[in-house]
C-alpha cells in the first residue's frame, strides 16, 4: 500500500494513525508546489489523502478508513458514529477554507457571509463536540477519536480558534498524546 499526501493535513495525519504499524509507503507532497503534478496523476479531485491499493485507488479519507477497516477486520462503525465523523469533517473543511483563503490573500476575519458562516460551523460544531467528550463518547481510541485527536490538534498547530468554552476537546487531545504514531506525525515536526 501506499499513502499519498502532506504532513500537516489533518486529513492525511488520521489515516497514518488508522493504519497504524500496517505497511504503508508514505508520500509526502507538497501539494501547493511540486507535489501538484503527482497528486494530479493520482486524484482528479487534487485532494488528499489518497491510498492506492494494488490496482484500487481511493480518494477521501472517510472512504480511505472504510477500505481499511474492511481489510484489517475493524467493527464498522455505528450511524452515531458516523455523524460524530460528519461533525468533525464539517468542522475541519470550514477550518481548511479559512486557511487556504488566508494563503490566498483574503482576510477571513472580514464581516462577510461566507467567513462568518465557516466560523459559526466551527464553533457551534466545537460545542457539540465538546459536550460529546463530556458524556465519554470518545473514551476509546478508535477512528472517531483519532479524527478528533487530528481536528483539535490541527486547529491549535494553525491558531485558527479560541478554545474556551470547550477546553474539554484540549483535555481530550492531552490525554491521547501518547498512543502510538501520535507524536510522529505531529504536523509541528514537518
Amino acid at each position: 500500500m501506499k499513502l499519498i499526501g502532506s504532513t500537516t493535513s489533518p486529513f492525511v495525519r488520521r489515516i497514518r494513525l488508522l493504519l497504524g504499524d500496517e505497511p504503508c509507503e508514505f508520500i509526502n507532497l507538497d501539494i501547493y508546489g511540486e507535489g501538484r503534478d503527482e497528486l494530479r496523476r493520482n486524484n482528479p479531485t487534487l485532494k488528499i489523502p489518497v491510498l492506492i491499493d494494488g490496482n484500487q485507488e481511493i480518494y477521501d479519507s472517510r472512504v480511505i478508513a472504510r477500505y481499511l477497516g474492511q481489510a484489517f477486520g475493524h467493527e464498522a462503525l455505528t450511524w452515531g458514529q458516523e455523524n460524530q465523523l460528519t461533525l468533525i469533517d464539517g468542522a475541519n473543511d470550514s477550518a481548511v477554507t479559512l486557511v487556504l483563503s488566508e494563503r490566498s490573500g483574503i482576510d477571513t476575519s472580514q464581516d462577510a457571509m461566507f467567513y462568518n458562516l465557516q466560523r459559526e460551523r466551527i464553533m457551534t460544531t466545537l460545542r457539540t463536540l465538546a459536550a460529546m467528550v463530556e458524556q465519554g463518547d470518545f473514551q476509546q481510541w478508535n477512528y472517531p477519536a483519532i479524527c478528533l485527536y487530528c481536528l483539535v490538534d490541527w486547529l491549535e498547530f494553525r491558531d485558527l480558534v479560541d478554545f474556551s468554552g470547550v477546553e474539554s476537546l484540549l483535555a481530550f487531545r492531552d490525554s491521547h498524546r501518547e498512543q502510538p504514531r501520535v507524536s510522529e506525525t505531529d504536523p509541528r515536526d514537518a
